[in-house]
């Protein structure tokens, strides 16, 4: 093909601003997204589609529809995007390690009791770091590691997803928060067959931890778990136990700060083995700061010996 008549190359601009249309299906929406002026996005689109020569999208007065060869050609647009993020990471990380922007998600049964430790190792250690913490339900914060919007993960796993990296950080045990009065409050060794008589209150669907919970009850052999009550946070699961309303689960790091909201509870332990549950980073396979992530795990194990946990080796 000569000079003359190649085809012109579609602009980054443009394929962001395509890219946010398919995935939100309203203008509004996609260029506050991307910071973007509505008009400037609608143009971008436009241009895009001159630039290829296809229809992208099919325009009403009431929604924004992706045509047939615009939801082909999407994928292409978010897969070009990704790559040129991942070039841009590669660059920085190469330039210098610990420095740029780093966007930490951070599941909420993890964030109050391990951010402190987080964020004083990486004010100490990387001052030249961009800490960026996003608190979000693991759903959410997959999504954000697989589309790009945020670089590491700090949950509970095993995730089992393919492409994605766990670097292990250490094991912590669950233990029986009851309200006073309660004859398992405050004893020792509890045999986990205790779980299927109790009153167990729980998180909102959507929380790790109540899946865990419920995954512990069902290997003490109970079947079911009725929930009459659940809570959107810790904080208001552990009043309502205060409360009388029942008994819950919590993991170790989460007793300081929680029990010492009311003096109405006691805490029990359950004998060995007793249930527990994993916490880890979590990055994309082959990530461009890949090697980063691992130093700062190493570097988080030492930091978090001094909490009541089992450190990973």
């Amino acid at each position: 093909m000569s000079s003359g008549t190649r085809r012109r190359q579609p602009s980054l601009s443009q394929l962001r601003a395509f890219a946010a249309v398919a995935e939100h299906l309203h203008f509004r929406d996609a260029a506050a997204a991307i910071g973007m002026s509505q008009p400037a996005l609608s143009g971008a689109v436009s241009a895009l589609e001159e630039t290829l020569g296809v229809t992208l999208l099919e325009r009403t007065t009431r929604k924004v529809l992706l045509s047939p060869a615009g939801e082909r050609l999407a994928v292409r647009a978010k897969a070009v995007l990704d790559e040129v993020q991942a070039l841009l990471e590669e660059a920085e990380a190469v330039r210098a390690p610990f420095t740029g922007v780093l966007r930490l998600g951070v599941i909420p049964t993890v964030a109050p009791y391990l951010l402190p430790t987080v964020l004083h190792l990486v004010h100490d250690r990387c001052p030249d770091l961009d800490l960026q913490v996003h608190e979000e339900q693991t759903a959410s914060l997959l999504d954000g590691l697989q589309n790009g919007r945020l670089d590491l993960l700090l949950l509970a796993v095993p995730l089992g997803v393919p492409g994605v990296v766990e670097l292990p950080l250490f094991d912590e045990d669950f233990v029986l928060v009851t309200p006073i009065g309660h004859p398992l409050g405050g004893r020792e060794g509890i045999g986990r067959e205790a779980l299927k008589e109790l009153h167990l209150l729980l998180l909102d669907e959507g929380h790790c931890l109540r899946d865990q919970a419920l995954e512990i009850c069902r290997e003490a052999g109970r079947e079911d778990a009725p929930v009459t009550t659940t809570a959107a946070g810790l904080s208001t699961l552990v009043q309502l136990v205060a409360g009388g309303m029942g008994c819950t689960l919590l993991p170790r790091t989460a007793l300081p700060l929680e029990t010492a909201r009311s003096s109405r509870l006691l805490t029990g332990t359950f004998a060995p083995p007793a249930p527990a549950r994993r916490i880890a980073l979590a990055m994309r396979a082959g990530a461009a700061r890949g090697a980063e992530y691992e130093e700062l795990a190493s570097a988080l194990r030492e930091a978090l010996r001094t909490l009541p946990v089992r450190v990973v080796s």
